[in-house]
């Protein structure tokens, strides 16, 4: 049986997931642990639980979602998996950090890259990559047909979608990605957000002021 840890990490309070089952393999999605204290909190629950992390997944890299990733990839000898158009911004992650009051290394690179409608597999879990551009390039989010619940990052979320004001951002781009390939799922799909509480697909259909 699939079960979902969610953090809350660093001052954008962004959610980071891990996912594991029975296996003990377990994925971990957008690593934003900043701090000493939450790096440790993160370290504690894997241990904790006998946990073995196989995947690290970006469902986007803005800074606040990948401030983690040096720290997993070097615990657990785990290359980052996200999109390939995700590059740009962490060739500038350190420029980007600073802007914002972070001060971080250079990010380490992927060996690999996700696409569109991949599935990725961990335990006795499947996720299908569900490419959506408009937050920023290089989203994705990351569907679990089987339990109904999709990892949407800063596409979608309760009540409200992704600004788009940022570089690569674009309002009719996030509008298509969200109309196209989240609102197409079940109504009872539940949505983990890159912050904030999740929703559903059809709470959202019925009361998202933006669709």
């Amino acid at each position: 049986m699939l079960k979902i840890k969610i953090f809350s990490f660093n001052p954008f309070h962004v959610n980071a997931y891990v996912l594991y089952d029975e296996t003990g393999e377990c994925a971990i999605i957008d690593a934003s642990c900043y701090e000493s204290h939450e790096q440790s909190q993160l370290k504690k629950f894997i241990d904790d639980k006998s946990l073995k992390p196989v995947l690290l997944l970006n469902t986007h890299c803005h800074i606040d979602h990948i401030l983690g990733n040096n720290f997993v990839a070097e615990t657990w000898n785990l290359k980052p998996l996200m999109h390939k158009d995700c590059i740009p911004f962490l060739e500038n992650a350190v420029e980007y950090g600073q802007t914002f009051g972070f001060n971080v290394q250079q990010p380490v690179m992927p060996d690999e890259f996700i696409t569109d409608d991949q599935i990725i597999s961990f335990g006795q879990q499947e996720l299908k990559v569900l490419e959506t551009p408009g937050h920023a390039a290089g989203s994705v989010c990351f569907y679990h047909q089987k339990e109904n619940f999709v990892v949407a990052g800063d596409v979608l979320f309760n009540n409200s979608i992704g600004r788009t004001d940022l570089p690569t951002g674009d309002y009719d781009t996030l509008i298509h990605s969200i109309n196209t390939r989240l609102m197409v799922l079940p109504d009872e799909t539940k949505v983990y957000c890159g912050h904030g509480p999740a929703t559903t697909i059809g709470m959202e259909r019925k009361n998202n002021p933006f669709l």
